[in-house]
């Protein structure tokens, strides 16, 4: 039964399916946006926890910490309640939208980015910044600097972030509604096909986030082994 499932299901890709498509093109499209966005936030903020000593530094770092195991439907309820039709920003029509998808995976992709970025920074020597100070660099030269000297680091704790949202579900059924033609990713679809006895599908489906996660650590994979 389940070869023949798998079966089915490798040939309904085979086959072009459209729909499958337009969900798999959704959810890398939704999460490379998001990552884009947490880390023009992320790479500063980490690059400054790594770097800089200031009150408060070791209580963000904690908090940082807590969120990256923060379940998925709890941001996706802090964020639901801000843009639903009752919430501060109910105005701007943001409810089950790819925009209020964005959002809630942005967020929770931020601590994760920015954690793991600290902790790549905390292992470059802290007199680099005073070294490049004294030659003269400005300071957007330095953060330049620092990033090229971590940046192995970096992009896989970018590559970690892409992965931690295109697998989450939570979000994208409690902000996007799960839309046929516009919010439905290939998690809330695997849930929906699942739930109507449509296997094939949703083993379809899973078989693409398979792949588009085996990518995802081959690169990591990759990365840590030339960094060594």
């Amino acid at each position: 039964m389940l070869l023949q499932s798998f079966s089915r299901a490798v040939q309904l890709l085979l086959s072009g399916n459209r729909e499958v498509f337009f969900i798999a093109f959704t959810s890398l499209q939704l999460s490379s946006i998001s990552i884009l966005i947490s880390s023009l936030i992320s790479l500063p903020l980490g690059v400054l926890l790594g770097f800089k000593d200031f009150p408060g530094r070791r209580v963000i770092i904690i908090i940082l910490n807590t969120m990256m195991s923060l379940p998925t439907v709890v941001i996706g309820l802090l964020v639901y309640s801000l843009i639903s039709r009752s919430g501060p920003l109910g105005g701007m029509g943001l409810l089950f939208s790819r925009g209020a998808i964005i959002i809630g995976q942005t967020l929770l992709s931020l601590p994760i980015i920015i954690s793991l970025v600290y902790g790549a920074i905390s292992r470059i020597d802290r007199r680099l910044p005073e070294t490049l100070t004294t030659l003269g660099a400005q300071p957007g030269d330095i953060f330049i600097m620092t990033l090229k000297e971590g940046k192995t680091a970096i992009l896989s704790a970018l590559l970690a972030g892409f992965g931690r949202v295109i697998g989450e579900v939570g979000i994208s059924m409690m902000l996007g509604g799960n839309i046929r033609w516009y919010t439905r990713t290939l998690t809330t679809a695997i849930t929906l096909e699942t739930s109507k006895g449509e296997f094939e599908l949703a083993l379809a489906l899973g078989l693409i986030l398979l792949v588009i996660s085996f990518v995802v650590n081959l690169i990591l994979h990759w990365l840590v082994k030339d960094e060594r």
